[in-house]
């Protein structure tokens, strides 16, 4: 017998597709991880990981919390935790956000990119920023 009383966590578990062959414009939200294989174009959220498959393109702003891109990405990306570009990977758009950055060799990055440390990095470099010099840092 089916529970009736699913819990947020095991419907966040699901993954979405979108299938080789396939084509979708418009926006895409959700909570879960999408992996797109086919085309899209619109705007991508989630909320877990986003993955552009080899064969994929997409031109789409992705916004996630981890993107991985294998195929094209048209569009810019941020994501609060890591971005790969693997070495089928193409995007040409700009990387506004992410915590880390990898571009395996013979992905490409046609755009710019900015990371900023962490809120509580930015706390630990301002404060040691305005230590005083000691007589032998300063020259």
């Amino acid at each position: 017998m089916l529970s009736r009383s699913k819990s947020k966590n095991s419907l966040m578990s699901t993954d979405s597709l979108i299938g080789r062959g396939t084509e979708v414009e418009g926006a895409l939200s959700c909570e879960a991880n999408v992996r797109i294989e086919g085309n899209f174009n619109g705007v991508i959220e989630s909320r877990a990981c986003v993955t552009i498959g080899e064969h994929a393109v997409a031109r789409s702003d992705i916004s996630a919390r981890e993107v991985i891109i294998a195929g094209k990405v048209y569009g810019d990306v941020q994501a609060e935790g890591k971005l790969t570009i693997t070495p089928t990977g193409q995007m040409f758009g700009d990387v506004l956000a992410a915590s880390a950055l990898v571009i395996a060799e013979g992905g490409i990055l046609n755009g710019s990119s900015k990371m900023e440390p962490k809120h509580n990095e930015q706390k630990a470099l301002a404060e040691s920023s305005n230590a005083p010099l000691l007589e032998s840092e300063a020259g």
